[in-house]
């Protein structure tokens, strides 16, 4: 059975723009039949989150969001990311990489290469050069990727088509890498719709590609505007009162501000009734913190 899904890292409250995308997500998949799972991107940090992960699957109960099965955590799930990971180096889709974060920031780029993506300095190294560097710190595994851009299915932003970078799979510490976990864990468990904040559309195309070189079937999209502050900046904590706790201590009811920033009103149940995917707003919702 198709679902969908809200996956936090417990690595702190979550504040409104954080709920709101929680309310999207069980809209949307509610609204159309779908199972509704939550999974706890844990890879950072582990059970040293559970506290954290525990305010937030009570600020998302008290606002009345419900899932189905069990919360996944993919602390739990390291075996099979690694058979992953296996298989595509098997298939000669992966290399060890040995850059730091400031080798990589400093390289010089080819003139068509995106902003950010990496350079590609450990993709074909010779033997030689490859022990002698394997010397200092663990190495990365990195997708080598064979295409330049990959596309993907958006319910508010249509065709995504963008580059594929050479993804880290593995970091130096042996953690799997988001890229890979979120491919593999969607797949797994079903997920076929994907709502998150449009500021992950630009990591879409990789993820996608690799669903597709792991035979994996690729979700839907749905990217919606991000909560800003009113500098139009990425909410976050530091703007003040904007976490549940913080808001209800004012008398406010976060489910109400979030419902009207929908342009909606009213309970879950009939914010389910009268949400219409078509009518969302496509700018960012800018809130001013109380």
């Amino acid at each position: 059975m198709s679902a969908g899904r809200f996956a936090p890292s417990p690595s702190g409250d979550l504040h409104i723009g954080n709920l709101r995308t929680a309310v999207l997500a069980w809209l949307f998949a509610r609204g159309t039949g779908r199972r509704f799972l939550l999974r706890v991107e844990d890879l950072d940090q582990g059970r040293s989150g559970a506290e954290a992960e525990a305010r937030q699957l009570q600020d998302l109960r008290e606002l009345g969001l419900d899932w189905d099965g069990e919360v996944v955590r993919q602390s739990d799930r390291a075996d099979t990311y690694a058979a992953a990971l296996e298989r595509l180096t098997e298939e000669g889709r992966t290399y060890p990489c040995f850059c730091s974060r400031r080798e990589i920031r400093e390289a010089t780029r080819a003139p068509h290469a995106p902003p950010g993506s990496y350079p590609g300095t450990c993709r074909d190294l010779d033997p030689a050069e490859r022990d002698r560097r394997a010397t200092g710190r663990p190495p990365a595994i990195r997708l080598r990727a064979e295409v330049d851009s990959w596309s993907a299915t958006d319910l508010v932003l249509g065709e995504l088509a963008g580059p594929v970078d050479d993804l880290v799979l593995r970091r130096g510490d042996g953690t799997a890498a988001y890229h890979l976990a979120v491919a593999v864990d969607d797949a797994d468990q079903g997920i076929d719709q994907v709502v998150r904040g449009d500021d992950l559309v630009g990591s879409t195309p990789g993820q996608a590609h690799l669903a597709h070189l792991l035979d994996l079937p690729a979700p839907t999209y749905a990217h919606v505007p991000l909560a800003v502050n009113v500098q139009g900046q990425r909410l976050a904590k530091r703007d003040g009162a904007v976490t549940a706790a913080d808001l209800r201590a004012l008398g406010l009811d976060p489910l109400a501000l979030i419902a009207a920033s929908l342009g909606l009103a009213g309970d879950l149940p009939r914010l389910l009734r009268d949400f219409d995917p078509a009518a969302l707003p496509r700018e960012p919702w800018v809130f001013r913190t109380p």
